[in-house]
């Protein structure tokens, strides 16, 4: 099974990521509230973030965890797919956007559009 590998350490915030993405998605058009990554800045660092279906059940604790960045929620930076707070909408109709990979097979336009390497599509063990 493949994913997409994400460094934050390796971002620089240009968000040609949620360009692309949106581009791929519809065409003719770039908007990023319909990209399905988004990058967050977070105490001056950016995390990419990509909608996904990852989480089964809602939260059930606030986490925060305190990093070399500093104090940061949890919540800012979930995957997108929480049923409690899905952050990843499609501006037209209001339904939840999730990663699609660009087809079968993978071949995800934010990978290979992303010049900082934050971004890696990898196999991953199932």
């Amino acid at each position: 099974m493949q994913r997409i590998k994400i460094d934050p350490n390796k971002c620089t915030g240009c968000r040609q990521c949620e360009l692309a993405c949106s581009l791929k998605h519809k065409e003719n058009t770039v908007n990023p509230r319909r990209a399905r990554i988004r990058v967050f800045k977070v105490n001056g660092y950016f995390i990419p973030v990509i909608a996904g279906q990852y989480t089964d059940a809602a939260c059930n604790t606030k986490c925060v965890v305190d990093t070399q960045w500093g104090l940061i929620d949890l919540c800012v930076i979930c995957r997108a797919s929480c049923p409690q707070k899905p952050v990843f909408y499609e501006p037209d109709t209001g339904f939840h956007l999730k990663c699609d990979f660009c087809g079968t097979p993978p071949n995800p336009t934010c990978v290979k559009t992303c010049n900082s390497g934050a971004l890696e599509l990898i196999e991953w063990p199932e």
